[in-house]
């Protein structure tokens, strides 16, 4: 959430942000709404040191034996006022709260410009794509083929858009889990959390999510729960509406979790496998930091989740998000894309991990803030997230980049001990 005396203080900057977001935002209310406020606290104040000159007043005349009485109606008049004053004032406060809760955050200055992901900046390339010398497959034929995913079944059990792994695949996928965690936490630094899969909307809210995407949300019927789209938010919200010692920053947080997306607007797209699904299991990683060492942070959060492609060697590449493909609480991000070769028949980079920095926009909605030790008021936090991947898809990568012409799979070598030595996966009968 932005703060409406920066937004006051720099209109112009924060107009040619949304301008560039493609958002159509009208300011001109909230700042009426600024204006109010202000007039309204500082009558409120006005009125508190008037009734408390008087009721010193009023001590002094009944100590002295004299009649308060017409001091004492004036001052239930005033107080009548001040509550009339402070009721508009909470209404007048809610109105800026609401407006500003659907505003995004401001593009970095770094960030192209542009509409959608054509317009995205390529920043690097790592690892050059396998030459197959046989006619290749997506990775769903090929998992349907060696019977370790079964997309037939799952959608008897629930519907489209759900995953049911099945042997090999299952310990693949778990093999992932486990190895991607060691990884974070041995190499990176990272604590380990097994958050909740289900979030109040208090939680959703401060990370971004309520109240402008709630239709991509799975609501419960009957609670005010969410399930998580992303272990980003209950990680992030850990230290809510708190304020941490400057020692304790930077905060790193890894987690496992399955999550939940209504793919709501998607229809139609990625239908086959496993790259858009309405569950999916992903390790996120997290990260409260001091503002001034955010952006170094996200360069480090980014290596974090390449290393992980890296060991696997899966060819990838960086690109920096454009203005109109940003996320709505990030103001810079990048996007780790892996190399799919069975997809759309020549082959295609698919994104496998979005790394972003939110600065305070998060940290505002979710009230978190830290104090340094040489300053009493405090600050709050920049966060920011990355997934360290989305193990669906690197799955996927897997299953076609070491695919083998007789249609089995070689197992990426960091993971064989995760495998239980098991070195290629074949048909599981």
């Amino acid at each position: 959430m932005l703060d409406v005396k920066y937004i006051r203080n720099n209109l112009e900057l924060v107009k040619n942000g949304m301008e560039k977001r493609r958002a159509q935002i009208d300011f001109a209310s909230l700042l009426k709404d600024d204006d109010k406020r202000k007039t309204r606290l500082l009558k409120i104040e006005e009125l508190r040191h008037k009734r408390n000159i008087v009721s010193d007043d009023i001590a002094k005349m009944k100590k002295a034996g004299q009649d308060a009485t017409p001091l004492i109606s004036r001052m239930r008049e005033v107080s009548e006022t001040i509550k009339q004053l402070d009721k508009e004032l909470s209404t007048i406060e809610e109105n800026i709260h609401d407006f500003l809760v659907l505003v995004p955050n401001i593009p970095h200055k770094d960030v192209p410009t542009g509409e959608d992901d054509t317009e995205n900046r390529l920043e690097k390339t790592h690892g050059e794509p396998e030459k197959f010398d046989f006619k290749i497959k997506p990775h769903w034929e090929i998992g349907e083929d060696l019977g370790i995913l079964d997309f037939t079944r799952a959608a008897k059990l629930t519907g489209a858009r759900f995953p049911l792994y099945i042997g090999n695949g299952a310990r693949l996928e778990r093999a992932l889990i486990n190895f991607m965690l060691d990884i974070h936490i041995s190499q990176h630094g990272y604590t380990e959390t097994l958050p909740p899969f289900i979030v109040n909307r208090a939680t959703m809210t401060g990370t971004g999510q309520l109240p402008k995407f709630e239709e991509d949300l799975f609501k419960l019927k009957g609670w005010d729960y969410y399930l998580i789209p992303t272990s980003e938010v209950p990680m992030t919200n850990i230290y809510a509406n708190e304020i941490l010692d400057e020692s304790m920053l930077p905060c790193k947080f890894t987690a496992y979790t399955p999550c939940f997306r209504s793919e709501a607007g998607s229809y139609g797209r990625d239908t086959k496998g496993l790259i858009r699904q309405h569950q999916f299991n992903k390790v996120e990683l997290v990260k409260l930091t001091t503002p001034e060492t955010s952006f170094d942070e996200l360069e480090s959060l980014l290596e974090n989740a390449e290393k992980i492609l890296q060991l696997l060697e899966l060819p990838y590449q960086v690109v920096t998000l454009c203005t109109g493909d940003l996320g709505f609480s990030a103001t810079k991000t990048f996007d780790i894309e892996v190399w799919m070769p069975g997809q759309d028949n020549e082959g295609k980079y698919r994104e496998i991990s979005s790394c972003s920095n939110c600065l305070d926009f998060q940290a505002r909605r979710a009230g978190i803030r830290f104090r340094r030790k040489d300053r009493k008021k405090p600050e709050y936090v920049h966060t920011l997230n990355g997934s360290g991947l989305a193990v669906g898809r690197t799955f996927a990568a897997i299953l076609e980049n070491c695919q083998q012409a007789d249609g089995s799979v070689i197992i990426p070598e960091v993971l064989v001990p995760y495998m239980g030595g098991q070195k290629v996966i074949h048909h599981d009968a």
